[in-house]
């Protein structure tokens, strides 16, 4: 068996799917215990009987929408309207549009794609340093996974709800706990701006251009409040809001503004739809492990050790960060999300880790992950986008990820402000 262990684990670091070396680790552990393989499939099933699930092939769709058409364009061209006046403004236009685009695509790759495009060019043109200009772009790429309606937010919701042991986490819970965090960072990074950018000339606020760019961005501009305002004001359940956004931005990018031919959607439809199937096969699969994993009584075998290496919550915290920035550099969000958080949650709950407040250092940590040296993911997406050199990537995002590992800590040792909202 540790022979199947460790062949196992040299086929994944050889590139063998995600899914089949879940599937193979949770048959092996069912097979050794005597229980019937046919569990795996009533795993799946348990998918189904889930309504929240529905909520993520919905957004994923609304979002591959919204980056094919005219929005990304017309979302900078709005905030540039708005802030471009203000000290560093097109820099804090350039955060401020990425984040709000990865929050509703849930893909920091998607971003700088379709946003790298009209950003980075524009930042150099305005006189931006090179690498001020990549490493923004490549980090605020990942910057909008703490901000609703996020896919990671959902997943974390997800989870923890299957695995029966953390109270009752919700999404809007998650939705509200995200705010703060994700502010801070937005600011902390803001601040960096403005100071970077101290020594170029302003520009003149033009209220014929923002009322222009308000005016083509019209059809846009109430999505947060169609999602964020029928969610919180109890009018949408999660599912609903997603199903209302998905319908309305098909009308309006296909019908209204028709920036998507009606040929070009079923290619649209599968791409966003490849990317949920292989979330919900890792996921059904993670639920399979993870019934064995507690079953087998493995949580609660590693809080046991861990307890006795690490005593101190404080301590606990800084290496869970530690061990979550590695992971965050090699494996995806989703697949993070739904390997580790039954092992992590179980553990961290016995440290006194308020579960939503775990979610919220998970999703911050593999937000940064995605561009930390050297293997962070976005690093490679932006140097192919940008033909530039990995090494000035590294050089490039060092200050920011030097900020954002500085929000991390007070995101991490301040509960208060993943919590003051979900409480109040």
């Amino acid at each position: 068996m540790i022979f199947i262990g460790v062949a196992l684990l040299i086929l994944a670091l050889f590139g063998a799917p995600l899914f089949s070396i879940i599937a193979a680790s949770a048959m092996l552990g069912f097979y050794r215990s005597d229980i019937d393989l046919s569990v795996v499939a009533i795993e799946f099933y348990r998918i189904a009987e889930m309504p929240v699930l529905l909520a993520i092939p919905l957004f994923t769709f609304a979002g591959y929408l919204l980056s094919e058409s005219g929005a990304p364009r017309r979302l900078v061209r709005l905030t540039q309207a708005l802030l471009g006046w203000m000290p560093g403004g097109l820099a804090i236009v350039s955060l401020v549009a990425c984040a709000l685009f990865t929050a509703f695509t849930g893909a920091s790759g998607v971003t700088i794609v379709a946003l790298g495009a009209l950003l980075y060019p524009a930042l150099t043109h305005a006189g931006y340093r090179e690498n001020f200009s990549l490493g923004l772009v490549t980090t605020s790429g990942s910057l909008g996974l703490l901000f609703a309606p996020a896919l990671p937010l959902i997943l974390y919701a997800v989870i923890a709800q299957q695995l029966g042991i953390a109270g009752n986490i919700t999404v809007d819970a998650m939705f509200l706990a995200g705010i703060l965090p994700g502010l801070l960072m937005l600011t902390l990074l803001t601040g960096w701006s403005i100071y970077s950018s101290r020594s170029l000339p302003l520009e003149s606020f033009s209220s014929e251009e923002a009322l222009s760019a308000i005016k083509q961005a019209a059809w846009e501009l109430p999505l947060p409040i169609v999602v964020l305002g029928g969610i919180y004001s109890g009018y949408f359940a999660i599912s609903e809001a997603a199903a209302v956004t998905a319908f309305y931005v098909l009308v309006v990018e296909v019908f209204i503004l028709r920036e998507i031919s009606l040929r070009n959607l079923p290619a649209i439809m599968r791409k966003s739809m490849v990317l949920v199937g292989g979330i919900l096969v890792i996921l059904g699969l993670s639920l399979a492990s993870t019934n064995y994993l507690i079953d087998a009584g493995i949580p609660s075998l590693l809080f046991d050790t861990i307890q006795e290496l690490v005593s101190s919550k404080l301590t606990f915290l800084i290496l869970l960060n530690i061990f979550l920035l590695i992971l965050g550099t090699m494996l995806d969000i989703f697949s993070a999300l739904v390997l580790m958080v039954p092992l992590l949650l179980p553990i961290a709950i016995g440290y006194g880790v308020d579960p939503v407040h775990l979610g919220i250092i998970f999703l911050a940590n593999m937000q940064i992950g995605y561009f930390t040296p050297p293997v962070g993911m976005n690093l490679f997406i932006a140097s192919y986008r940008f033909k530039k050199p990995v090494l000035q990537l590294y050089l490039a995002t060092l200050p920011w990820f030097l900020i954002l590992l500085a929000a991390l800590l007070i995101i991490t040792y301040w509960p208060w402000l993943s919590l003051v909202l979900v409480n109040s």
